[in-house]
């Protein structure tokens, strides 16, 4: 384990990754709720929150965020190569997400309707909406090079990571 010290606390990180996809799980979900902290200026968490889901999640080639800013997103924290910095509500997956303000799961970019290619290696992807008090603030964005790499449990873990966020924005 790598020992990190923040603020006078200390987090640890697991350098090596268990293989039950249960207890990885379990490890990103411990990872954000010691590291996001309300506290924190959101940028922070947004960034800490990239930052550990590309680290421990496998086969995934970009992960990030998408802040709304009136009618469309801007690109915000990430993790991966550079990415498209403006998407309309209601286009592509992240706009698609955003507008129906629920989970979008895409086996295979090239058959989904307007899709917004950022890296042409990314072949599936997943977008979750992120909805404090009612209102959309963007969305959590994650790509892989595998088709159909987003199964239920991957939308449920990472459902569940931007509830713990949501916990943790001022």
């Amino acid at each position: 384990m790598i020992n990190y010290n923040i603020t006078g606390d200390t987090m640890f990180v697991k350098t090596s990754l268990p293989a039950d996809p249960a207890e990885l799980h379990a490890l990103i979900l411990e990872n954000l709720r010691g590291y996001l902290d309300a506290s924190l200026p959101a940028v922070s968490n947004y960034s800490n929150m990239s930052a550990i889901l590309m680290h421990f999640l496998p086969r995934i080639n970009w992960v990030g965020f998408y802040l709304r800013e009136g009618e469309k997103l801007i690109l915000g924290p990430f993790q991966g190569l550079p990415a498209c910095t403006e998407i309309a509500i209601g286009k592509g997956v992240c706009g698609t997400a955003a507008l129906l303000k629920e989970t979008v799961v895409v086996e295979d970019v090239e058959r989904f309707p307007g899709h917004i290619a950022c890296d042409s290696a990314s072949r599936s992807e997943i977008v979750v909406p992120i909805i404090q008090n009612g209102n959309l603030l963007g969305v959590l964005d994650v790509d892989s090079p595998d088709l159909g790499r987003f199964r239920s449990a991957d939308r449920a873990l990472l459902e569940q990571a931007v509830d713990v966020l949501i916990d943790n924005l001022r």
